[in-house]
Parts: structure tokens; C-alpha cells; sequence
């Protein structure tokens, strides 16, 4: 193993993360001592591969939160007692398994898992070293020394057991991260608000199919129904809001107007991004919103047949985003509810465009980015169009 490629490597990392994403390169550790490392490896009965020694030796892990570090597969890094503790409670889930296969040999039955299967699942040579924290998934390193495989990078799953595949070495594997962050977004590494957050590959619609001389569909042909949401006033759920994180703190902080400008201009990239707008009708509507002008709610009207039209389409392509683009201008046109509008319409442009926090941000007028939300935020909030009543009761009941 070349442990020289993981120094580069970080040094790769570190200095990508300290022009785009500072906040980020402060969750990492500081250097691990040699006497901590021995000390783990003694308590797991395991010689760590040089490579993760010496990444050791750079950066102790990663403490939890949204700033932490993450590989692309969206695992904190570990440090040293994370590591051994998580690794610890692999082992114990693992032995249970191997009790569960006694049993079944013990008394004739069989529970679908041999002995090499559980092997497989979590041998006890294999080390933890990150965890996607809402499951025990994480990466995984090889510490069998003598082995082919001694030092290389898997992953487990809950479910299924062990993978390896995903690099020969941890060197290996972090030169592949740093080559990542370098191409930027195309590669999935997004910098925003000071942190690193991996976006899923941006996927862009089916063809642009139909023209904008299309005409229009009479009443009485059939077309999927189109939801009208009506003039709905209720509150929005914070539900909503969470997915968008710190904007969704902002959207749910700003001036409502703002929030219903933010709303129109989303459409619009999103109508662009999707087709729609070359439509005479969808571009008349968006115009209309821009300069105020209500629509009624018509799925019979020019737009609401556009619309449908457009879903009928969608629906014989298996076109997804295109379906979900002619809902959420509906929904907008439609709606009373500018935050419903924006959260939506966000959550859908997340599959168009890595970029899409940048655009919502500037949206809304490019305000200063509030911290990332918690139950103390929404449970304090006070907004008329967001209903928190949940957290507040949360909050209400919390003895800090």
C-alpha cells in the first residue's frame, strides 16, 4: 500500500474543501497519535492496514452534524472510538447470527443463512470505518492481514450483508473522492452555505416532445384529471420545509410576497427546464403570475387543457419529471399557498439541476442563509402559513 497517496489525497481534499466548503473542513479531527491508534488496534485484536493509519494520522474522524465530512455514499467519517464502538456492535450482531445458525443446526430447522453467509454479513476482521448514521450502514475496511483483500474498501448493509469492490485500498478510495470534488458538480459535489453536500446526478427529462403549435385538445377528449388545489389557505406542514434544510428555515422566515416572487421565478426555470414554457398558453400563465393577475381555476380552460395534454403525454413516455413539472404549475397557478409552491417545486428542480440550492437562494433575493434549522427553531416558530404546531408542543414539553 502506498500510504503517500493518502497524504496526497487529503492534501487534495482538504484543499478543495478549504476554497468551497470551509465549514466542512473544520468538522475534520485533528491527527490521531500513534498511542490512540495502537490503543484501538489492541482493543479489537486487529492490525489496521497502513493506509488507514495514516489517514488516521491526518484526520481523527468527523463529529455528527450537518457540517461533518461524508464520503460520496453519504458516510461520516469515523475517528478512533467511533470506530471501535460501532465496530464492537457489528461484531455483537453478527454473533447473534452465528447463535441464531447453531440453533437451527441444533434443532433441524433452517433459518436461510449457512455459515459462510454469516461470515459474509460481518467477519470479524472486518473494521467500520463510515456510518450513514440513520442505519448501521457504513464503509468498511478489510483488516484480514494475509489476504488479497487486506485493506480493501466495502460497504455494509444492514440487510444484505458485506460488499467490497469499492477500492483496492483506502488510498485508493480517497484519491477517487478527491478526483470527485475536483470535477465539482458533474461529479455530484456540491458547495453551499460553507459545507459539502453530495447531490445525486442531476437527470434531465425524456425528449422535448410536441411543439408549441400543438392546438389545444377539445373538453370532451379523454385526459387524466388534472388536481386543482383550489384557493387552500391551511397552514403548510413543516414536513415540507425539513427537506430544504436551511432554505427551508428561510422560506419559512421571509416575507411572504418574497416567498410568492421565489415561487413564480421557480416555475419559470422549472417550465424552461421541462418544455412547458413553449407552450402559448403555459407561457401566458406565467406571465399572468408575474404581473399578479389571478387565473381561475379552469380544467377545462386553455391552461387546464395544456395541462392535461401535457400529463397524457408524460403518462404514454414514462415521463416523470414532465408530469411532475405540469402538477407544480398547477399547483402554483392554483394555489394560495406561495411556501407549498416553492418546497415543491424545489423538491422536484433537485432532480434537474445540482445547483438548485444556488438558484432557490438567489430566488429569494439572496438573503443572508440562516443556521441550519432544529426542533427549537420550528417549535419557536410563529408563521400564520406554517403550521408547527408539532415542534411547538415538542419544544413546550422539553425540559431545556
Amino acid at each position: 500500500m502506498n500510504t503517500g497517496l493518502v497524504e496526497n489525497s487529503w492534501d487534495r481534499i482538504d484543499s478543495w474543501l478549504e476554497r468551497h466548503a470551509p465549514r466542512t473542513l473544520a468538522s475534520l479531527g485533528a491527527p490521531a497519535t500513534d498511542e490512540d491508534i495502537r490503543a484501538a488496534e489492541a482493543e479489537l485484536g486487529l492490525a489496521f492496514p497502513p493506509d488507514l493509519r495514516a489517514s488516521l494520522r491526518r484526520h481523527d474522524g468527523a463529529p455528527a452534524g450537518p457540517e461533518a465530512f461524508r464520503f460520496p455514499t453519504h458516510d461520516r467519517l469515523l475517528g478512533l472510538r467511533e470506530i471501535a464502538g460501532m465496530t464492537a456492535g457489528l461484531r455483537e450482531l453478527a454473533a447473534g447470527l452465528d447463535d441464531g445458525l447453531d440453533d437451527g443446526l441444533d434443532d433441524g430447522l433452517d433459518d436461510g443463512l449457512d455459515e459462510e453467509e454469516a461470515a459474509a454479513y460481518w467477519h470479524h476482521g472486518y473494521l467500520k470505518i463510515g456510518s450513514y448514521g440513520v442505519t448501521a450502514d457504513g464503509l468498511t475496511v478489510d483488516c484480514r492481514p494475509g489476504r488479497d483483500s487486506y485493506g480493501a474498501i466495502g460497504r455494509f448493509f444492514d440487510e444484505t450483508g458485506t460488499d467490497f469492490g469499492h477500492a483496492d485500498s483506502l488510498g485508493a478510495y480517497l484519491a477517487g473522492v478527491a478526483d470527485r470534488l475536483e470535477c465539482g458538480t458533474g461529479a455530484g459535489a456540491v458547495a453551499f452555505n460553507g459545507r459539502l453536500i453530495w447531490e445525486s446526478l442531476a437527470v434531465p427529462p425524456g425528449p422535448d416532445r410536441g411543439s408549441a403549435d400543438d392546438p389545444l385538445p377539445g373538453p370532451e377528449e379523454p385526459l387524466p384529471p388534472l388536481d386543482l388545489p383550489g384557493r387552500r389557505t391551511d397552514p403548510l406542514p413543516v414536513g415540507y420545509l425539513l427537506g430544504l434544510e436551511e432554505l427551508g428555515a428561510l422560506v419559512a422566515v421571509l416575507p411572504r410576497e418574497r416567498v410568492a416572487e421565489a415561487a413564480r421565478r421557480q416555475l419559470r426555470r422549472l417550465a424552461t427546464e421541462t418544455g412547458l414554457a413553449k407552450y402559448p398558453e403555459t407561457s401566458a400563465a406565467l406571465d399572468a403570475l408575474e404581473r399578479g393577475e389571478p387565473l381561475p381555476p379552469d380544467p377545462t380552460g386553455p391552461l387546464g387543457l395544456r395541462l392535461r395534454s401535457v400529463l397524457a403525454q408524460a403518462d404514454a413516455h414514462r415521463d416523470a419529471l414532465r408530469r411532475w413539472a405540469a402538477e407544480r404549475m398547477a399547483e402554483t397557478v392554483w394555489s394560495a399557498s406561495p411556501h407549498r409552491a416553492v418546497s415543491k417545486i424545489a423538491t422536484t428542480r433537485s432532480r434537474l439541476s445540482a445547483d438548485w440550492r444556488t438558484e432557490l437562494l438567489t430566488d429569494l433575493g439572496d438573503p443572508p442563509v440562516p443556521p441550519m434549522p432544529d426542533d427549537r427553531f420550528w417549535g419557536t416558530l410563529r408563521n400564520p402559513d406554517i403550521d408547527s404546531r408539532h415542534y411547538a408542543r415538542r419544544y413546550a414539553a422539553s425540559p431545556c
